[in-house]
């Protein structure tokens, strides 16, 4: 049987906006990637002579992912690419005492510097350590105090550092959360604005085609965006501000809305195509979209505009 020519329609359209889609996550996970530190420096010993060969270990303290190196000539390491959030540090080196548990902070496209300065092993013929490294208030060659520097136990900074980087977790979700909102809002115009050229008297048009292929898009990239945001870990004892407070309001009223709009829209499809007047509930479908897209818009705004 020779299917309908609006049908030849859907499937091209329907190709396309999978086609759009595909970029779009594309460039979602590209600003990802973009959205890394780097974390550096160098290690010595107690003189200041630079030691190689060192291994330089590194464990995400949110996920416990860890990632090995070893130092150059110049006893320098780099981590780069990692996501933000908080680490712990290990270095190791024959004929030195190791250290662990060393705090480091990575922040979105920055580069932290952590410098170490390892002391020799009892008995091992090296360079015992200096003075300076017994002082628990002492800064090891870093220009700014560690945790340890200032006398802090691993055991006293490992609660803090998890809890640091729930909070980071959640920062960095969120953030995916507010960009993909934004790319979610360009079909989301396109859809709107074709609503009103997707009726008309014939079986099927262009115009009503690429208004569902848009919906569809709209659709999935909303899903996207909202995983993040109901994804993202909780902070107990975190307070809401006025335009948070407000956004999740609005939440309550776009989000149902993108799972009623589309279902509408497919009734009132139907109900065109088939040469009929739209009827029913499928009447619906307009307003619940202009409501939707508003309070979509209003969300973003609400976190784009302090009050």
């Amino acid at each position: 049987m020779r299917l309908p020519i609006w049908s030849y329609r859907i499937d091209r359209l329907s190709n396309l906006a999978v086609s759009i889609m595909f970029v779009a996550l594309t460039a979602s996970l590209m600003a990802q990637v973009a959205e890394t530190g780097v974390l550096t420096g160098t290690i010595t010993d107690s003189s200041g002579a630079k030691i190689a060969d060192a291994t330089v270990t590194t464990t995400s303290a949110e996920t416990g992912q860890t990632r090995t190196t070893t130092t150059g000539a110049d006893g320098s390491y780099r981590f780069d690419q990692l996501l933000p959030g908080s680490y712990l540090l290990k270095v190791e080196a024959a004929g030195f005492k190791t250290l662990q548990n060393l705090p480091a902070r990575v922040e979105i496209n920055k580069t932290t510097v952590l410098d170490e300065t390892l002391g020799a092993k009892e008995g091992s013929g090296e360079p015992t350590a200096t003075p300076q490294e017994n002082l628990p208030n002492a800064p090891s060659s870093t220009t700014a105090p560690s945790l340890s520097d200032l006398g802090l136990t691993p055991e006293q900074t490992q609660g803090n550092l998890k809890e640091q980087a729930l909070l980071d977790k959640r920062s960095h979700m969120l953030k995916i959360h507010q960009h993909m909102g934004l790319i979610t809002t360009i079909p989301l115009v396109a859809t709107v604005i074709l609503g009103p050229g997707a009726g008309g008297k014939s079986e099927g048009t262009a115009a009503r085609d690429l208004h569902v292929a848009l919906g569809a898009l709209t659709g999935d990239l909303y899903g996207i965006t909202a995983w993040y945001a109901i994804r993202a870990p909780r902070i107990k004892g975190t307070p809401k501000r006025g335009p948070i407070r407000f956004h999740e309001a609005m939440a309550w009223i776009h989000g149902p809305g993108m799972i009623l709009t589309p279902i509408l829209g497919a009734m009132a499809f139907d109900q065109k195509n088939n040469g009929e007047k739209v009827h029913g509930i499928a009447r619906a479908h307009g307003p619940v979209a202009i409501v939707t897209a508003g309070a979509f818009g209003a969300a973003l705004l609400s976190v784009s505009v302090k009050f």
